[in-house]
Protein backbone atom coordinates (compact mmCIF):
# COMPACT_ATOMS: atom_id res chain seq x y z
CA UNK A 1 0.00 0.00 0.00
CA UNK A 2 1.79 3.43 -0.86
CA UNK A 3 1.82 6.49 1.29
CA UNK A 4 -0.89 8.13 -0.24
CA UNK A 5 -3.70 5.34 -0.22
CA UNK A 6 -2.98 4.79 3.25
CA UNK A 7 -3.48 8.36 3.91
CA UNK A 8 -6.50 8.58 1.97
CA UNK A 9 -7.90 5.79 4.29
CA UNK A 10 -7.32 7.24 7.15
CA UNK A 11 -8.78 10.79 6.00
CA UNK A 12 -12.21 9.01 5.15
CA UNK A 13 -12.02 7.47 8.44
CA UNK A 14 -12.40 10.85 9.48
CA UNK A 15 -14.62 12.35 6.92
CA UNK A 16 -17.12 9.32 8.10
CA UNK A 17 -17.45 10.02 11.44
CA UNK A 18 -17.91 14.19 10.59
CA UNK A 19 -20.64 12.69 8.59
CA UNK A 20 -22.17 10.21 10.84
CA UNK A 21 -22.27 12.76 13.44
CA UNK A 22 -24.25 15.32 11.32
CA UNK A 23 -26.74 12.52 9.38
CA UNK A 24 -28.09 11.48 12.71
CA UNK A 25 -29.04 15.02 13.98
CA UNK A 26 -30.78 16.30 10.56
CA UNK A 27 -33.44 18.37 11.83
CA UNK A 28 -30.88 20.64 14.51
CA UNK A 29 -28.68 20.64 11.43
CA UNK A 30 -30.97 21.96 9.55
CA UNK A 31 -31.96 24.52 11.93
CA UNK A 32 -28.26 25.45 12.44
CA UNK A 33 -27.90 26.23 8.70
CA UNK A 34 -31.29 28.38 8.53
CA UNK A 35 -30.76 30.03 11.95
CA UNK A 36 -26.75 31.00 10.42
CA UNK A 37 -27.86 32.26 6.88
CA UNK A 38 -30.61 34.48 8.65
CA UNK A 39 -28.16 35.82 10.47
CA UNK A 40 -25.35 36.46 8.10
CA UNK A 41 -27.78 37.98 5.31
CA UNK A 42 -29.86 40.01 7.47
CA UNK A 43 -28.23 43.28 6.77
CA UNK A 44 -28.60 43.10 2.58
CA UNK A 45 -30.86 44.52 0.11
CA UNK A 46 -32.47 41.12 0.32
CA UNK A 47 -32.30 40.73 3.74
CA UNK A 48 -33.36 44.33 4.37
CA UNK A 49 -36.34 44.15 1.84
CA UNK A 50 -37.38 40.43 3.35
CA UNK A 51 -37.73 41.94 6.87
CA UNK A 52 -35.14 39.16 7.69
CA UNK A 53 -34.51 41.28 11.01
CA UNK A 54 -37.82 39.79 12.01
CA UNK A 55 -37.24 36.31 10.83
CA UNK A 56 -37.22 33.96 13.78
CA UNK A 57 -39.12 30.62 12.43
CA UNK A 58 -39.51 28.64 9.26
CA UNK A 59 -42.91 29.82 8.98
CA UNK A 60 -42.14 33.28 9.10
CA UNK A 61 -39.53 32.53 6.45
CA UNK A 62 -42.23 31.60 4.37
CA UNK A 63 -44.17 34.54 5.07
CA UNK A 64 -41.46 36.48 4.11
CA UNK A 65 -39.91 34.91 1.22
CA UNK A 66 -42.01 33.59 -1.59
CA UNK A 67 -40.87 30.78 -3.76
CA UNK A 68 -38.95 32.20 -6.57
CA UNK A 69 -36.97 31.02 -9.79
CA UNK A 70 -33.67 32.53 -11.60
CA UNK A 71 -36.26 35.06 -13.34
CA UNK A 72 -38.15 35.89 -10.34
CA UNK A 73 -34.94 36.11 -8.49
CA UNK A 74 -32.67 38.39 -11.43
CA UNK A 75 -34.16 41.71 -10.28
CA UNK A 76 -31.74 41.45 -7.43
CA UNK A 77 -28.91 39.42 -9.52
CA UNK A 78 -28.81 41.94 -11.84
CA UNK A 79 -27.58 44.35 -8.97
CA UNK A 80 -24.76 41.69 -8.14
CA UNK A 81 -23.92 41.39 -11.50
CA UNK A 82 -23.80 45.10 -12.33
CA UNK A 83 -20.93 45.41 -9.57
CA UNK A 84 -23.22 46.23 -6.30
CA UNK A 85 -22.14 44.47 -3.01
CA UNK A 86 -23.93 43.21 -0.01
CA UNK A 87 -26.84 42.53 -2.60
CA UNK A 88 -28.11 38.76 -1.79
CA UNK A 89 -25.24 37.88 0.31
CA UNK A 90 -22.66 39.91 2.18
CA UNK A 91 -20.02 41.51 0.22
CA UNK A 92 -19.36 40.26 -3.69
CA UNK A 93 -19.09 36.61 -4.82
CA UNK A 94 -15.79 34.80 -5.82
CA UNK A 95 -17.09 33.37 -8.84
CA UNK A 96 -20.59 33.35 -11.74
CA UNK A 97 -20.93 30.08 -12.67
CA UNK A 98 -22.58 30.21 -16.34
CA UNK A 99 -25.45 28.07 -17.05
CA UNK A 100 -27.87 27.91 -20.49
CA UNK A 101 -30.96 28.66 -19.22
CA UNK A 102 -33.92 27.22 -21.24
CA UNK A 103 -36.39 30.49 -20.80
CA UNK A 104 -33.77 32.70 -18.93
CA UNK A 105 -31.33 32.62 -21.71
CA UNK A 106 -27.93 32.61 -19.75
CA UNK A 107 -27.92 32.61 -15.94
CA UNK A 108 -25.46 34.30 -13.74
CA UNK A 109 -25.35 31.81 -10.25
CA UNK A 110 -23.32 33.45 -7.75
CA UNK A 111 -20.76 31.51 -6.13
CA UNK A 112 -19.00 32.89 -2.53
CA UNK A 113 -15.97 32.67 -0.28
CA UNK A 114 -18.83 30.45 1.65
CA UNK A 115 -20.28 28.97 -0.72
CA UNK A 116 -16.76 27.52 -3.16
CA UNK A 117 -15.79 25.37 -0.32
CA UNK A 118 -19.08 23.04 -0.23
CA UNK A 119 -18.45 22.47 -4.07
CA UNK A 120 -15.01 21.18 -3.21
CA UNK A 121 -15.25 19.44 0.11
CA UNK A 122 -18.60 17.72 -1.31
CA UNK A 123 -16.71 15.86 -4.43
CA UNK A 124 -13.91 15.28 -2.25
CA UNK A 125 -16.30 13.56 0.53
CA UNK A 126 -17.88 11.39 -2.32
CA UNK A 127 -14.71 9.66 -3.40
CA UNK A 128 -13.47 9.46 0.56
CA UNK A 129 -16.88 7.81 1.13
CA UNK A 130 -16.35 4.89 -1.47
CA UNK A 131 -12.92 4.31 0.25
CA UNK A 132 -13.96 3.99 3.50
CA UNK A 133 -16.99 1.44 2.46
CA UNK A 134 -14.96 -0.48 0.37
CA UNK A 135 -11.29 -0.17 1.12
CA UNK A 136 -10.05 1.00 -1.84
CA UNK A 137 -8.06 3.44 -2.77
CA UNK A 138 -5.34 2.05 -4.77
CA UNK A 139 -6.88 4.13 -7.34
CA UNK A 140 -5.12 7.09 -6.37
CA UNK A 141 -1.88 6.18 -7.59
CA UNK A 142 -3.22 6.11 -10.88
CA UNK A 143 -4.34 8.24 -13.26
CA UNK A 144 -7.51 10.30 -12.73
CA UNK A 145 -9.59 11.81 -15.56
CA UNK A 146 -12.71 14.62 -15.32
CA UNK A 147 -14.72 15.43 -18.53
CA UNK A 148 -15.43 18.82 -17.86
CA UNK A 149 -15.78 22.21 -19.17
CA UNK A 150 -12.96 24.37 -19.91
CA UNK A 151 -11.11 26.45 -17.08
CA UNK A 152 -10.64 29.93 -18.32
CA UNK A 153 -12.40 32.45 -17.18
CA UNK A 154 -13.75 35.89 -18.32
CA UNK A 155 -14.01 38.90 -16.16
CA UNK A 156 -17.74 39.93 -15.49
CA UNK A 157 -17.39 43.73 -13.63
CA UNK A 158 -14.40 42.38 -11.63
CA UNK A 159 -15.67 38.76 -10.42
CA UNK A 160 -14.73 35.74 -12.18
CA UNK A 161 -17.36 34.09 -14.75
CA UNK A 162 -16.93 30.17 -16.00
CA UNK A 163 -18.89 27.38 -16.28
CA UNK A 164 -19.24 25.29 -13.14
CA UNK A 165 -17.00 22.45 -14.16
CA UNK A 166 -14.34 24.38 -14.95
CA UNK A 167 -14.38 26.89 -11.96
CA UNK A 168 -13.81 23.74 -9.97
CA UNK A 169 -10.83 22.48 -11.90
CA UNK A 170 -8.91 25.61 -9.94
CA UNK A 171 -9.70 23.81 -6.66
CA UNK A 172 -7.88 20.32 -7.26
CA UNK A 173 -6.02 19.45 -4.35
CA UNK A 174 -2.11 19.64 -4.97
CA UNK A 175 -1.90 15.85 -3.90
CA UNK A 176 -3.61 14.82 -6.86
CA UNK A 177 -2.60 17.14 -9.82
CA UNK A 178 -0.05 14.95 -10.85
CA UNK A 179 -2.42 12.35 -11.43
CA UNK A 180 -5.48 14.77 -13.15
CA UNK A 181 -5.98 14.97 -16.88
CA UNK A 182 -6.52 15.77 -18.88
CA UNK A 183 -4.13 18.63 -19.25
CA UNK A 184 -4.65 22.48 -18.67
CA UNK A 185 -4.22 22.99 -22.19
CA UNK A 186 -6.55 20.03 -23.44
CA UNK A 187 -9.36 21.19 -20.54
CA UNK A 188 -9.56 24.58 -22.38
CA UNK A 189 -10.48 23.47 -25.82
CA UNK A 190 -13.90 24.61 -26.46
CA UNK A 191 -15.13 22.18 -29.61
CA UNK A 192 -16.37 19.04 -27.69
CA UNK A 193 -15.30 16.43 -30.96
CA UNK A 194 -11.89 17.85 -31.24
CA UNK A 195 -11.69 18.15 -26.97
CA UNK A 196 -12.41 14.59 -26.94
CA UNK A 197 -9.63 13.28 -29.79
CA UNK A 198 -7.18 14.92 -27.58
CA UNK A 199 -8.36 13.79 -24.24
CA UNK A 200 -7.90 10.41 -25.95
CA UNK A 201 -4.33 11.18 -27.44
CA UNK A 202 -3.23 12.24 -23.72
CA UNK A 203 -5.14 9.05 -21.97
CA UNK A 204 -4.26 6.01 -24.41
CA UNK A 205 -0.72 5.87 -22.77
CA UNK A 206 -1.64 6.22 -19.10
CA UNK A 207 -3.22 4.35 -16.25
CA UNK A 208 -6.16 5.22 -15.44
CA UNK A 209 -8.18 4.41 -12.44
CA UNK A 210 -11.16 7.14 -12.13
CA UNK A 211 -13.29 8.39 -15.23
CA UNK A 212 -15.40 11.09 -14.19
CA UNK A 213 -18.31 13.10 -16.10
CA UNK A 214 -22.05 13.41 -17.63
CA UNK A 215 -22.62 9.41 -19.30
CA UNK A 216 -23.57 10.68 -22.48
CA UNK A 217 -20.27 12.28 -23.48
CA UNK A 218 -17.98 10.09 -21.55
CA UNK A 219 -19.87 7.14 -23.54
CA UNK A 220 -18.76 9.25 -26.73
CA UNK A 221 -15.39 8.85 -25.24
CA UNK A 222 -15.42 5.09 -24.93
CA UNK A 223 -17.24 4.46 -28.13
CA UNK A 224 -14.07 6.74 -29.65
CA UNK A 225 -11.48 4.87 -27.84
CA UNK A 226 -13.21 1.58 -28.79
CA UNK A 227 -13.16 2.63 -32.50
CA UNK A 228 -9.50 3.85 -32.30
CA UNK A 229 -7.81 0.87 -30.43
CA UNK A 230 -10.20 -2.02 -31.31
CA UNK A 231 -10.03 -3.04 -27.57
CA UNK A 232 -12.43 -2.75 -24.81
CA UNK A 233 -12.26 0.38 -22.57
CA UNK A 234 -11.24 -2.41 -19.84
CA UNK A 235 -8.80 -3.94 -21.27
CA UNK A 236 -6.76 -0.67 -22.72
CA UNK A 237 -7.16 0.51 -19.45
CA UNK A 238 -6.71 -2.35 -16.88
CA UNK A 239 -6.46 -0.31 -13.23
CA UNK A 240 -10.26 1.69 -14.52
CA UNK A 241 -12.43 0.16 -11.96
CA UNK A 242 -14.43 3.75 -10.28
CA UNK A 243 -16.49 5.71 -12.71
CA UNK A 244 -17.81 9.25 -11.07
CA UNK A 245 -21.14 10.80 -12.60
CA UNK A 246 -23.88 13.03 -12.39
CA UNK A 247 -26.19 15.07 -13.78
CA UNK A 248 -28.40 12.16 -15.54
CA UNK A 249 -29.69 9.22 -14.19
CA UNK A 250 -27.02 6.01 -15.18
CA UNK A 251 -29.07 3.31 -15.38
CA UNK A 252 -30.11 3.22 -18.84
CA UNK A 253 -26.10 4.16 -20.05
CA UNK A 254 -25.33 0.92 -18.10
CA UNK A 255 -25.71 -1.78 -20.42
CA UNK A 256 -23.76 0.08 -22.80
CA UNK A 257 -20.91 1.21 -20.42
CA UNK A 258 -20.20 -2.41 -19.86
CA UNK A 259 -20.86 -3.42 -23.18
CA UNK A 260 -17.90 -0.59 -24.26
CA UNK A 261 -15.73 -1.48 -20.67
CA UNK A 262 -16.22 -4.98 -21.08
CA UNK A 263 -16.87 -5.48 -17.04
CA UNK A 264 -18.28 -4.15 -14.59
CA UNK A 265 -17.18 -1.42 -12.98
CA UNK A 266 -18.02 0.09 -9.17
CA UNK A 267 -19.54 3.75 -9.51
CA UNK A 268 -20.23 6.52 -7.76
CA UNK A 269 -23.73 9.43 -7.88
CA UNK A 270 -23.04 12.85 -7.45
CA UNK A 271 -25.89 15.57 -7.53
CA UNK A 272 -23.95 18.59 -8.18
CA UNK A 273 -25.39 22.00 -9.78
CA UNK A 274 -24.32 25.46 -10.00
CA UNK A 275 -26.56 26.63 -7.35
CA UNK A 276 -24.56 24.14 -4.98
CA UNK A 277 -23.92 20.45 -4.44
CA UNK A 278 -26.57 18.53 -2.74
CA UNK A 279 -26.11 15.18 -3.06
CA UNK A 280 -23.45 12.16 -3.20
CA UNK A 281 -23.84 8.23 -3.12
CA UNK A 282 -22.58 7.29 0.53
CA UNK A 283 -23.18 3.55 -0.20
CA UNK A 284 -22.44 0.81 -3.39
CA UNK A 285 -25.40 -1.05 -2.33
CA UNK A 286 -28.32 0.89 -1.32
CA UNK A 287 -30.54 3.04 -3.35
CA UNK A 288 -29.82 7.02 -3.35
CA UNK A 289 -28.02 9.66 -2.35
CA UNK A 290 -27.21 11.19 0.93
CA UNK A 291 -28.57 14.55 0.95
CA UNK A 292 -25.81 17.03 2.50
CA UNK A 293 -27.40 18.84 5.30
CA UNK A 294 -24.66 20.62 6.95
CA UNK A 295 -23.67 22.24 3.61
CA UNK A 296 -24.38 25.57 3.76
CA UNK A 297 -27.94 24.99 2.17
CA UNK A 298 -31.14 24.88 3.76
CA UNK A 299 -33.92 22.94 2.08
CA UNK A 300 -37.45 23.13 1.30
CA UNK A 301 -39.43 20.73 -0.18
CA UNK A 302 -43.14 20.98 -1.71
CA UNK A 303 -44.96 18.16 -3.30
CA UNK A 304 -44.74 18.09 -7.00
CA UNK A 305 -48.09 17.27 -7.67
CA UNK A 306 -49.25 20.31 -5.16
CA UNK A 307 -46.30 22.94 -6.99
CA UNK A 308 -48.25 25.03 -9.13
CA UNK A 309 -51.51 25.75 -6.96
CA UNK A 310 -51.42 29.00 -4.27
CA UNK A 311 -50.30 28.17 -0.77
CA UNK A 312 -48.61 24.93 -1.75
CA UNK A 313 -47.10 23.39 1.50
CA UNK A 314 -42.93 23.91 2.09
CA UNK A 315 -41.73 21.20 4.36
CA UNK A 316 -38.64 20.82 5.62
CA UNK A 317 -36.66 17.81 6.34
CA UNK A 318 -38.09 16.50 9.26
CA UNK A 319 -41.59 16.78 7.38
CA UNK A 320 -40.81 14.57 4.34
CA UNK A 321 -42.25 11.11 3.27
CA UNK A 322 -40.78 8.16 1.63
CA UNK A 323 -41.24 7.47 -1.93
CA UNK A 324 -43.03 11.65 -2.62
CA UNK A 325 -42.60 13.63 -5.55
CA UNK A 326 -40.79 16.45 -4.14
CA UNK A 327 -40.05 19.52 -5.75
CA UNK A 328 -36.56 20.77 -3.63
CA UNK A 329 -36.47 24.36 -2.89
CA UNK A 330 -32.63 25.69 -1.40
CA UNK A 331 -31.72 28.55 0.36
CA UNK A 332 -27.72 29.21 0.41
CA UNK A 333 -24.68 30.66 1.62
CA UNK A 334 -24.38 31.82 -2.18
CA UNK A 335 -27.40 33.99 -1.46
CA UNK A 336 -29.82 31.88 -3.06
CA UNK A 337 -33.13 32.48 -1.30
CA UNK A 338 -36.24 29.65 -1.42
CA UNK A 339 -35.04 29.17 -4.90
CA UNK A 340 -36.43 26.56 -6.78
CA UNK A 341 -33.56 24.87 -9.07
CA UNK A 342 -36.31 23.13 -11.02
CA UNK A 343 -35.10 19.55 -10.27
CA UNK A 344 -37.60 17.29 -8.89
CA UNK A 345 -36.49 14.07 -6.05
CA UNK A 346 -37.64 11.69 -3.89
CA UNK A 347 -36.70 10.32 -0.39
CA UNK A 348 -35.30 6.59 -0.60
CA UNK A 349 -34.32 6.66 3.24
CA UNK A 350 -35.22 9.09 6.27
CA UNK A 351 -32.54 7.52 8.61
CA UNK A 352 -30.55 8.66 7.14
CA UNK A 353 -31.91 11.47 4.67
CA UNK A 354 -31.24 10.00 1.29
CA UNK A 355 -32.70 11.12 -2.44
CA UNK A 356 -32.88 10.36 -5.63
CA UNK A 357 -33.63 12.53 -8.68
CA UNK A 358 -36.81 11.85 -10.00
CA UNK A 359 -36.92 14.79 -13.21
CA UNK A 360 -37.26 18.31 -13.49
CA UNK A 361 -40.44 20.15 -12.67
CA UNK A 362 -40.87 21.82 -16.31
CA UNK A 363 -39.92 18.08 -18.18
CA UNK A 364 -42.67 16.24 -17.59
CA UNK A 365 -45.27 14.72 -20.60
CA UNK A 366 -49.22 15.32 -19.36
CA UNK A 367 -50.83 16.46 -22.41
CA UNK A 368 -53.90 14.50 -21.67
CA UNK A 369 -53.39 14.22 -17.83
CA UNK A 370 -51.16 11.75 -17.71
CA UNK A 371 -48.20 13.37 -15.27
CA UNK A 372 -45.99 11.37 -16.19
CA UNK A 373 -41.93 12.11 -15.10
CA UNK A 374 -38.28 11.43 -15.95
CA UNK A 375 -38.00 8.19 -13.51
CA UNK A 376 -41.19 6.47 -14.96
CA UNK A 377 -39.69 6.62 -18.13
CA UNK A 378 -35.83 5.57 -17.31
CA UNK A 379 -37.75 2.50 -15.05
CA UNK A 380 -39.99 1.57 -17.73
CA UNK A 381 -36.56 1.14 -20.48
CA UNK A 382 -34.69 -0.34 -18.11
CA UNK A 383 -36.45 -2.89 -17.47
CA UNK A 384 -37.92 -3.31 -21.25
CA UNK A 385 -34.47 -2.85 -22.42
CA UNK A 386 -33.24 -5.84 -19.95
CA UNK A 387 -36.18 -7.96 -20.86
CA UNK A 388 -35.36 -8.28 -24.68
CA UNK A 389 -31.61 -7.52 -23.67
CA UNK A 390 -30.72 -4.98 -25.64
CA UNK A 391 -28.84 -2.22 -25.40
CA UNK A 392 -29.71 1.38 -25.87
CA UNK A 393 -27.66 4.28 -26.61
CA UNK A 394 -30.26 7.58 -25.86
CA UNK A 395 -33.49 8.16 -25.80
CA UNK A 396 -36.22 10.99 -25.46
CA UNK A 397 -40.20 11.00 -25.22
CA UNK A 398 -42.17 13.85 -26.51
CA UNK A 399 -46.44 14.06 -27.07
CA UNK A 400 -48.01 13.00 -30.29
CA UNK A 401 -51.18 15.18 -30.06
CA UNK A 402 -52.23 15.37 -33.56
CA UNK A 403 -51.31 12.28 -35.86
CA UNK A 404 -52.28 11.60 -39.37
CA UNK A 405 -55.51 9.40 -40.01
CA UNK A 406 -57.41 10.41 -37.34
CA UNK A 407 -55.67 8.08 -35.32
CA UNK A 408 -55.56 8.46 -31.44
CA UNK A 409 -52.97 10.44 -29.54
CA UNK A 410 -49.80 8.57 -28.36
CA UNK A 411 -46.40 8.91 -26.87
CA UNK A 412 -43.31 8.80 -29.21
CA UNK A 413 -40.85 7.44 -27.87
CA UNK A 414 -37.42 8.28 -30.05
CA UNK A 415 -34.60 5.86 -29.46
CA UNK A 416 -31.14 5.56 -30.62
CA UNK A 417 -30.16 1.86 -30.43
CA UNK A 418 -27.11 0.34 -29.54
CA UNK A 419 -28.43 -3.54 -30.29
CA UNK A 420 -31.50 -3.69 -31.80
CA UNK A 421 -34.73 -5.74 -30.94
CA UNK A 422 -34.75 -8.90 -32.55
CA UNK A 423 -38.87 -8.03 -32.75
CA UNK A 424 -39.53 -4.28 -32.70
CA UNK A 425 -43.24 -4.78 -32.18
CA UNK A 426 -42.25 -6.86 -29.09
CA UNK A 427 -40.33 -4.40 -27.58
CA UNK A 428 -42.89 -2.09 -28.11
CA UNK A 429 -45.59 -4.32 -26.31
CA UNK A 430 -43.39 -4.53 -23.60
CA UNK A 431 -42.16 -0.95 -22.81
CA UNK A 432 -45.83 0.03 -23.40
CA UNK A 433 -46.71 -2.39 -20.37
CA UNK A 434 -43.98 -1.39 -18.43
CA UNK A 435 -45.17 2.68 -18.78
CA UNK A 436 -48.45 1.85 -17.75
CA UNK A 437 -46.95 0.21 -15.05
CA UNK A 438 -44.91 2.90 -13.45
CA UNK A 439 -47.92 5.48 -14.15
CA UNK A 440 -51.76 4.76 -13.65
CA UNK A 441 -53.08 7.78 -14.90
CA UNK A 442 -51.35 6.49 -18.30
CA UNK A 443 -52.87 2.96 -17.92
CA UNK A 444 -56.43 4.42 -17.55
CA UNK A 445 -55.64 6.72 -20.76
CA UNK A 446 -54.52 3.53 -22.74
CA UNK A 447 -57.68 1.73 -21.44
CA UNK A 448 -59.75 4.00 -21.86
CA UNK A 449 -58.82 4.80 -25.52
CA UNK A 450 -57.90 8.38 -24.75
CA UNK A 451 -54.44 7.30 -26.12
CA UNK A 452 -52.94 4.57 -27.68
CA UNK A 453 -50.20 2.62 -26.77
CA UNK A 454 -46.72 4.53 -27.01
CA UNK A 455 -44.99 4.40 -31.17
CA UNK A 456 -40.75 3.75 -31.49
CA UNK A 457 -39.55 6.42 -34.22
CA UNK A 458 -35.48 4.70 -34.58
CA UNK A 459 -32.80 7.42 -34.36
CA UNK A 460 -29.92 6.80 -36.46
CA UNK A 461 -26.47 6.15 -35.13
CA UNK A 462 -25.15 9.36 -33.57
CA UNK A 463 -28.50 11.10 -34.02
CA UNK A 464 -28.87 12.74 -30.96
CA UNK A 465 -25.17 13.91 -31.16
CA UNK A 466 -26.43 15.72 -34.12
CA UNK A 467 -29.64 16.87 -32.66
CA UNK A 468 -27.17 18.28 -29.13
CA UNK A 469 -24.62 19.73 -31.77
CA UNK A 470 -27.26 21.37 -33.43
CA UNK A 471 -28.80 23.57 -30.80
CA UNK A 472 -24.93 24.23 -29.25
CA UNK A 473 -24.99 22.20 -26.90
CA UNK A 474 -22.66 19.19 -27.45
CA UNK A 475 -20.48 17.86 -24.48
CA UNK A 476 -19.54 19.60 -21.70
CA UNK A 477 -22.15 19.52 -18.57
CA UNK A 478 -25.07 19.92 -21.22
CA UNK A 479 -27.46 17.07 -20.85
CA UNK A 480 -30.79 15.85 -23.16
CA UNK A 481 -33.81 16.25 -21.23
CA UNK A 482 -35.34 12.95 -21.43
CA UNK A 483 -38.76 14.05 -22.40
CA UNK A 484 -41.15 16.96 -22.97
CA UNK A 485 -44.43 18.42 -23.09
CA UNK A 486 -44.02 19.93 -26.34
CA UNK A 487 -42.49 18.55 -29.66
CA UNK A 488 -39.53 20.97 -29.99
CA UNK A 489 -37.00 18.19 -29.28
CA UNK A 490 -39.23 15.99 -31.78
CA UNK A 491 -39.22 18.31 -34.81
CA UNK A 492 -35.34 18.60 -34.85
CA UNK A 493 -34.74 14.95 -34.84
CA UNK A 494 -37.16 14.24 -38.06
CA UNK A 495 -35.44 16.86 -39.56
CA UNK A 496 -32.10 15.16 -39.07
Amino acid sequence: MSIKSFAAKVFAAIIDRQTRKWSTQPVATQEKVFKHLIKTARDTAFGKAHSFQDIDSHATFIEKVPVRDYEELRPFVDRVVAGESDILWPGKPLYYAKTSGTTSGAKYIPITKESMPEHVNAARNAILSYIHETGKAAFVDHKMIFLQGSPEMEDKNGVQLGRLSGIVAHYVPGYLQKNRLPSWKTNCIEDWETKVEAIIDETLPENMGIISGIPSWVQMYFERIVQRTGKKVGDVFPEFNLFIYGGVNFEPYRPKFEQLIGRKVDSIELFPASEGFFAYQDKQDVKGMLLLLDAGIFYEFIPADQFFEENAPRLTIGEVEIGVNYVLIISTTAGLWAYNIGDTIAFTSTSPYRVIVTGRIKHYISASGEHVIGKEVEHAMKEAAAIHNIVINEFTVAPQLAPDNDELPYHEWFIEFGEKPKDLEKFKATLDLKMREQNSYYDDLIVGKVLQPLIIKQVVENGFKQYMKTIGKLGGQNKLPRLSNDRKIAEVLERL
